[in-house]
């Protein structure tokens, strides 16, 4: 899915899955941030939008306020930049993540390739082993993601639920949250193992079963953008009922907490087992893009930087381990 990696300590695969991730995500942000945002307002919404009976104009009201808030009156331009709260968090969060993610799922495959390959062969067969292995690797990444997880709810907090920020500096609500700052980090790891394993799995797959790759990182534009949608849309559909209680759990007040379990049990009272998937078709129509995007432009850069870095001196050649 990228280049391989150098044996060398500081191998070039190391530089360019961290300049090819980085790069990927600060061009995501730039350009995704308030798609994502409109998506977390939806989903974090309790209430019908569009009632039986109801005037059609009276639920793009709703929809206009729940995704504009205070600025749902206000002229195009301040609408739009209602947009970008909590844009800091978001950056510092969304890079870290992309830079963790893209970047450190070939170094785990690599290790599982390393120790572990002939376990997945006798249990999948080769080219299913293959796959199950990028899956893997993913799932465990996506496990450790929680560590990124303050950043993450800080930003849904900005997007969503501006009101706990108020009167209180970054440095403030890190003093004074703690470890609350973790508050759904088992929901998220729940969200982000099954979430991870089809990402890389599902490209993978692509990759492996449609296109016929041996070596994944010599995949051209196409063939990467190809994998990336098939891995994003199976992604966003595992991950969404979890991922809606994951939302929920962190755009609550600081003040104010509730437990995953009692959401769960509220939302099927209330909302029936549809709202587990509430936000899912905007989701994969509208933020799957960014994560086919960003996903697309990582696995396209690395080897772009690999080869650049070689020709520039940076890196050397011929230390390079072959991976499965």
């Amino acid at each position: 899915m990228s280049p391989p990696s150098s044996s060398s300590k500081h191998s070039e695969s190391g530089v360019a899955r961290l300049c090819g991730s980085g790069t990927s995500g600060f061009l995501e942000l730039m350009i995704f941030h308030p798609i994502d945002t409109v998506a977390k307002r939806l989903m974090s919404n309790h209430t019908r939008l569009f009632v039986p009976g109801q005037a059609m104009a009276i639920g793009m009201a709703n929809t206009n306020k729940v995704i504009f808030k205070d600025a749902a009156n206000a002229a195009f331009l301040k609408k739009y930049a209602s947009l970008f709260p909590g844009l800091g968090f978001a950056a510092g969060y969304k890079i870290a993540q992309r830079i963790y993610k893209f970047g450190g799922q070939p170094f785990v495959n690599e290790f599982l390739n390393r120790h572990y390959k002939k376990e997945f062969h006798s249990v999948f067969g080769e080219k299913t082993g293959k796959t199950i292995m990028h899956a893997t690797a993913g799932s465990f990444v996506g496990i450790g993601e929680i560590a990124l997880l303050p950043l993450d709810v800080l930003k849904i907090k900005r997007q969503t639920n501006p009101e706990a920020f108020r009167g209180r500096g970054v440095m403030r609500i890190v003093a004074d949250e703690g470890m609350g700052l973790y508050r759904g980090a088992l929901w998220t790891a729940g969200r982000n193992a099954p979430g991870s394993f089809a990402l890389f799995g599902g490209s993978a797959f692509v990759k492996e079963w449609i296109f016929g790759l041996e070596d994944y990182s010599k995949a051209t534009f196409f063939q990467n953008f190809c994998a990336s949608i098939g891995g994003s849309v199976a992604s966003i559909t595992v991950a969404a009922p979890l991922d809606v209680v994951k939302t929920r759990i962190q755009n609550r007040h600081f003040d104010n907490p509730e437990s995953g379990m009692n959401i769960i049990r509220n939302m099927i009272r209330h909302e029936g087992f549809g709202a587990f998937f509430k936000g899912l078709l905007p989701k994969i129509l509208v933020v799957g893009p960014k994560l086919v995007f960003s996903f697309t432009i990582a696995q396209q850069l690395i080897p772009l930087f690999h080869h650049k870095f070689e020709e520039m001196g940076i890196t050397h050649v011929g230390n390079t381990v072959k991976t499965a």
